[in-house]
């Protein structure tokens, strides 16, 4: 196993369509030391996801893994680490889901990005076998920028306000939802 570079935005390869991956490709050793290296690379720079081409390969894979305890992302909101290959997103409800969004391929930046609260993905699993889930909320975010990258697609590009895009430091400062008052107090 070993941790990869990440790719940060201004790299040709975060701009390219993805190919798919044949079941044979998918159950290859090759694949799978990328997936290991992927999931390494992911927890050693903490984050909930990571696709292919964030690593320079430019192949329709992903991982993810939301952990319910982190401090950073919304309780009670939790993805076990999770392997899709070939995915795609149907969406089940447009209502829009907003939520200030980083990435480690745009390090320092977070954005504030309205996507489908509720979705469906397809994708293969390790074995190539078909499978589908159903996300909502913080997780269907998680899942559709994922999968964003690999059709070329960075958080920054869907952000519709260029005054909700910030330094992580300002972000904190400024954006950061502080807990409301109850109206009832």
């Amino acid at each position: 196993m070993a941790i990869r570079k990440v790719a940060r935005m201004g790299h040709p390869v975060l701009r390219q369509p993805t190919r798919e991956l044949s079941r044979e490709e998918i159950r290859a050793p090759e694949t799978r030391a990328l997936v290991r290296d992927m999931i390494e690379t992911m927890h050693e720079y903490g984050g909930v996801g990571l696709a292919a081409p964030q690593v320079h390969e430019p192949v329709r894979l992903a991982v993810l893994e939301v952990d319910a305890e982190s401090a950073r992302y919304p309780a009670d909101d939790e993805q076990p680490l999770l392997v899709v290959f070939n995915a795609h997103v149907t969406v089940l409800d447009e209502t829009p889901f907003g939520f200030w969004e980083g990435c480690l391929s745009v390090p320092g930046l977070r954005g504030y990005v309205e996507r489908p609260s509720r979705i469906r993905v397809d994708y293969q699993d390790h074995e190539g076998e078909q499978r589908a889930l159903e996300a909502q909320g913080f997780i269907a975010t998680v899942f559709q920028h994922e999968l964003d990258h690999l059709d070329g697609v960075l958080y920054v590009d869907k952000v519709k306000d260029p005054s909700r895009l910030a330094f992580i430091e300002e972000y904190q400062r400024y954006h950061m939802e502080a807990p409301q008052p109850d109206p009832e107090d």
